[in-house]
């Protein structure tokens, strides 16, 4: 099963792009759910949420929606990941995995994170506190690159993660591969030139993919969804709405069925 959405969805300058331009904030996830099968949380990297706004989040959704939880910065950012940050998040997602409705949590390691017994011993401590929770990692730094890094987490029951970046040598390439049955691909943009260098955080993600450029992952995400039980397929390219936008041309190159939506200026049916 392919499921295609986009990392995050409360952004206040998709209004007027992807919602109405009078959306409310609270609205937006019930727009969003109408459109998009599945999200990628990524607030949860800032802050564990409450376990009350979790429990909304999956009252708001449909019975089949998928959320992925992106895992806190405590846990992947620092040199002794936070068992006690690690256990809160958990317990703050537990209304998702009582629903039906966790997908799996993604651990987003630095580019500082690099290959040596200290990093395969912390990702075997994340694969041991996880226990029954679905895991993906992913990597930045291109020295993971190799098929070891595939086999290395098999072995410990944790999913890899496919990225699409900027061709810049230091990064991860665009290898496609599955270590476990959740294949998880993660679209950032290919903003060479801002990736390192630039003002505003937004910057690195302020581009809009062609389909020339999409139609390079279609043999490779066709490859994944017949070696994995779920794939998820998540556009961080959020600038003014561009990850939705992506998402939706991708679902139609797949032959995916794609809401058709309101018109952004048109009035909302949540207003």
């Amino acid at each position: 099963m392919i499921l295609i959405g986009t990392s995050g969805f409360s952004y206040e300058d998709w209004k007027g792009e992807f919602y109405p331009a009078g959306i409310s904030s609270k609205d937006m996830l019930s727009f969003y759910c109408r459109v998009f099968p599945t999200v990628e949380i990524n607030s949860t990297y800032y802050a564990v949420p409450s376990r009350s706004s979790i429990e909304e989040m999956a009252r708001k959704t449909p019975s089949d929606f998928k959320f992925t939880v992106k895992a806190h910065k405590d846990i992947t950012h620092s040199e002794r990941a936070s068992n006690k940050t690690l256990r809160a998040l958990l317990t703050s997602i537990e209304p998702l995995k009582d629903a039906g409705k966790l997908g799996c949590v993604i651990a987003q390691y630095p580019w500082s994170f690099k290959p040596s017994n200290s990093a395969r011993m912390r990702l075997a401590e994340l694969s041991e506190i996880m226990n029954d929770i679905p895991t993906v990692v992913e990597f930045r730094n291109s020295a993971w690159g190799v098929e070891e890094t595939i086999e290395l987490l098999r072995e410990l029951g944790l999913g890899f993660c496919c990225v699409d970046g900027p061709e810049l040598k230091e990064l991860m390439p665009r290898m496609c591969a599955a270590s476990s049955n959740i294949g998880y691909v993660r679209f950032h943009g290919r903003n060479t030139q801002n990736w390192w260098i630039h003002e505003k955080t937004w910057e690195r993600y302020d581009y809009l993919y062609t389909e020339d450029e999409l139609a390079e992952w279609i043999p490779k995400i066709t490859a994944l969804s017949d070696k994995t039980e779920f794939l998820y397929v998540f556009f961080n390219n959020h600038y003014r709405g561009k990850s939705a936008q992506n998402a939706r041309i991708l679902a139609r190159m797949l032959s995916i069925p794609v809401i058709e939506m309101p018109k952004p200026d048109q009035p909302s049916l949540f207003i």
